[in-house]
């Protein structure tokens, strides 16, 4: 079933819409958690959230991809449990090694939090400055959370490489935000 067709579904608050979207991005939305948690149950529950959320906000929101959308909502919802274990660790840090290689390149204000609407355009102009094989890489690594390995792999590349081309666009990124 299309996009358009599932997001109808969950205007018309049919439960159908879930079922639709578990069949078509239920794997998406497990790798994305399962990448950020490295836990199977964690995961599952992450992605049954991703579900109440879409009932919850669709409608409003009418995404313009419900792939992306249930990806990011994912995502957000397993940096938080993610957060939240660490927590419980008394501060122990437990984010994802991917989130703190970009987090280094977040200019510090004194403190000042990122506005984020800007932060989310930055981004955007990065990535459209990017060529596609690079622009790929990136979010792999810092959307996906994908390991350095499975980036070589998926893109046929060496790990080598894979590892200089993040270091330089980190480096990129973070004269990019800089500009800001």
């Amino acid at each position: 079933m299309d996009d358009s067709k599932i997001i109808e579904l969950y205007f018309s608050r049919d439960e159908k819409a879930i079922e639709h979207t578990s069949d078509k991005y239920g794997r998406l939305c497990y790798y994305v958690a399962y990448n950020i948690l490295k836990s199977q149950e964690d995961s599952e529950e992450c992605v049954n959230d991703t579900y109440i959320r879409l009932w919850e906000t669709i409608p409003p929101t009418v995404p313009q991809s419900l792939g992306a959308y249930s990806a990011k909502i994912t995502r957000n919802l397993s940096l938080d449990k993610c957060k939240e274990k660490g927590a419980q660790k008394r501060g122990e840090n437990d984010a994802p090694p991917s989130y703190e290689e970009l987090e280094a390149c977040l200019p510090s204000k004194d403190g000042e939090p990122v506005d984020e609407l800007i932060l989310k355009e930055c981004i955007n102009t990065f990535l459209a400055s990017l060529d596609k094989e690079k622009r790929v890489i990136f979010i792999q690594r810092y959307f996906y959370m994908c390991e350095i390995k499975e980036i070589a792999k998926k893109n046929f590349l060496t790990e080598a490489n894979v590892k200089v081309t993040l270091s330089r666009l980190r480096e990129k990124f973070k004269k990019h935000l800089e500009r800001y």
